[in-house]
């Protein structure tokens, strides 16, 4: 079996699909190495095992698929559903979450767990919703951790490390309209010098690139429509961008068919905030990811080393986007404190992809940049480890829940090796 992109091969000897946590729990306790599968988009091996896979597509745990509470709005949701899944059954009902990824594909598990993120200010990772976790041990106990016990902050960007996630509650607010409005023609010297302004100018931003064309190739501006107030994007005038002409797409030349719906026209959140429609493949499918997130106050300083390295990197890109996100406390998270959000995808050509990664991991290093736990990269474990004041903590952590190990595979099986 391959991940999403068919770069990967699991290493894994059988993949099960549980019905009941009953048949759950019989698996992790007969097995010596057991992981979790989301939706397998990670591009590297941090959901791996030579044991066997789980994947809860098809548990039913007795409960309600999505439960909203009336009275805090916390919605209690199985860990296998896709946010494209979750988003209208909570629209329906009048809630939202605060943020969306780029494509509503990804399962809610697998999500949070590798701190994957949407885009805005003041916008946290989708791991920032999530107020509790219920997850079944490798002793078959199903444990629920929520936010204000002490070891909640290590339980949600957990990489499946401490068990299966069975559950997961999510904050949520009243549902709210966006529209998308996409702009072209910004110069890099623009963007560099107004870079707090642009990226502030829309509740969620993104700026595509190929960072060796003259020019920024598109601004992506979802703004939120709220009563008529923030009714439209505050990209500073001035700049020289313009509104695009036609919908467009991250990629070139690509129809934007399989885009949410651009033009300003206003829609619910879950049908503007993610790049992409549930009802099409995202993006191209034969790439390769990698993405850096670092403090936001060295945003001008990474926008430029990277831009430096434009000749490098620029032919092997299909696209590149720039985001930021705001910080959470989760003591894996790669998004600490406010951040920008450096993210490329690549030619699927790995080999050219990993001679130039090193090159790109020296100049944004310095500046405090972690990659995301569920793309490519080759920052050495060690020095990885070192980039987390917590890990210490998580580490004891999954010693406790997990001593034999059953829950290490591929990548954390190294990162815990320690």
């Amino acid at each position: 079996m391959k991940n999403w992109a068919a770069n990967l091969t699991y290493s894994s000897a059988r993949v099960e699909h549980p019905r009941t946590l009953a048949e759950l729990a019989g698996i992790v306790a007969g097995e010596p190495r057991v992981r979790a599968l989301g939706s397998r988009h990670s591009f590297n091996d941090v959901a791996d095992t030579t044991g066997v896979h789980v994947q809860l597509d098809l548990l039913d745990d007795g409960r309600p698929p999505l439960d909203v509470d009336p009275a805090t709005g916390v919605a209690s949701v199985r860990a296998g559903l896709r946010y494209g899944e979750v988003a209208p059954a909570l629209h329906a009902q009048g809630r939202a979450l605060t943020a969306m990824a780029s494509l509503p594909h990804i399962s809610v598990a697998g999500a949070v767990a590798t701190g994957t993120h949407g885009s805005g200010d003041g916008t946290r990772s989708l791991a920032g919703d999530v107020v509790g976790v219920e997850l079944l041990t490798a002793t078959g106990e199903v444990l629920t951790l929520r936010r204000g016990d002490a070891d909640f902050p290590g339980s949600v960007v957990a990489l499946g490390a401490l068990g299966v996630v069975t559950r997961v509650e999510l904050a949520t607010v009243p549902a709210f309209e966006v529209r998308q409005d996409v702009f072209t023609g910004l110069s890099w010297d623009a963007l560099t010098e107004n870079l707090d302004a642009v990226m502030g100018s829309a509740y969620s931003v993104s700026v595509f690139t190929s960072w060796f064309e003259p020019d920024v190739r598109m601004v992506w501006c979802k703004s939120r429509v709220d009563d008529g107030v923030g009714a439209a994007p505050t990209l500073p005038t001035g700049l020289g961008a313009v509104p695009a002409t036609r919908a467009m797409h991250p990629l070139p030349d690509v129809a934007a068919v399989a885009c949410t719906e651009q033009g300003g026209v206003p829609g619910p959140w879950f049908e503007r905030l993610p790049h992409f429609r549930l009802d099409f493949t995202p993006s191209l499918g034969e790439e390769l990811q990698s993405e850096y997130l670092l403090p936001r106050s060295a945003g001008p300083d990474a926008v430029r080393a990277v831009r430096a390295l434009g000749e490098r990197v620029g032919p092997l890109l299909l696209t590149s986007e720039i985001r930021t996100v705001a910080g959470d406390d989760q003591w894996l998270s790669t998004t600490g404190e406010d951040s920008l959000a450096l993210h490329f995808t690549w030619r699927q050509d790995w080999a050219a992809v990993r001679e130039v990664l090193p090159e790109l991991e020296a100049a944004l290093l310095p500046l405090g940049a972690r990659p995301h736990w569920g793309k490519l990269f080759t920052v050495p474990v060690g020095e990885l480890r070192g980039r987390y004041p917590r890990f210490a903590d998580f580490a004891d952590l999954a010693a406790r829940l997990d001593p034999a190990g059953v829950f290490r595979g591929g990548y954390v099986g190294q990162l815990l090796a320690g």
